[in-house]
């Protein structure tokens, strides 16, 4: 069964909280499944950043092989019909490695629920914050520095910070993106992995909106 939770996230402004916002989340009644959701989209994640790039080629995807090396009968060695026989140098292998690509199934409702269930876990280090870097002319790594400080959020806490943004440009990406402690994405591409590694959230107000509708 599936209830409405609220929760009070403040909005900061220079180091200052001015007023609090209300983010309601639809999450699980029970427990167990609670952590059951989380630990099936955590799995989701991490089967997706799971790439097999190798790649062996057996006898039919080997170059070559068009000739039979020599006759069938009457040479005295043992018989050939391909140059790319896996027991020759050059050959094809048997049963190597294949590139793979890891799939994990999880519905949508399911998905949204876990993100949910991560917020509501993390509301204490959740803040609303104005838009950050309106319009930058440059990529300007300082200044976003400067503009994350000027919340009292200080990068050189070594905190892992999550900024959740509506759209993100080229120019934010480039900004934050030299940035170790600092994590920026869209709203739409939030993940259960970047939740559970976050130490603080900052939502802008209209990446919270987004969540609320």
């Amino acid at each position: 069964m599936s209830i409405i939770k609220q929760i009070s996230c403040p909005i900061i402004y220079k180091n200052n909280i001015i007023n609090s916002k209300l983010l309601y989340l639809i999450i699980n009644n029970n427990l167990n499944k609670r952590m059951y959701l989380v630990h099936k989209s955590l799995k989701q994640d991490l089967t997706h950043y799971r790439i097999r790039n190798v790649h062996t080629k057996n006898k039919s995807e080997v170059r070559g092989g068009g000739k039979k090396p020599w006759r069938q009968k009457g040479t005295g060695r043992s018989r050939a019909g391909s140059n790319r026989s896996p027991l020759w140098k050059g050959g094809g292998v048997i049963f190597g490695p294949k590139k793979k690509i890891y799939k994990s199934k999880l519905n949508k409702q399911e998905k949204k629920i876990a993100i949910n269930i991560a917020l509501y876990n993390k509301a204490n280090n959740i803040f609303i914050i104005n838009e950050i870097l309106i319009k930058p002319e440059k990529p300007y790594t300082k200044q976003a520095i400067k503009e994350i400080n000027k919340l009292g959020i200080y990068t050189k806490n070594k905190k892992n910070i999550l900024l959740v943004i509506n759209k993100k440009t080229n120019l934010l990406n480039l900004s934050f993106k030299n940035l170790i402690y600092v994590k920026l994405i869209e709203v739409m591409s939030m993940n259960i992995l970047v939740l559970l590694k976050a130490d603080i959230i900052l939502f802008t107000k209209s990446a919270l909106k987004k969540i609320n509708k």
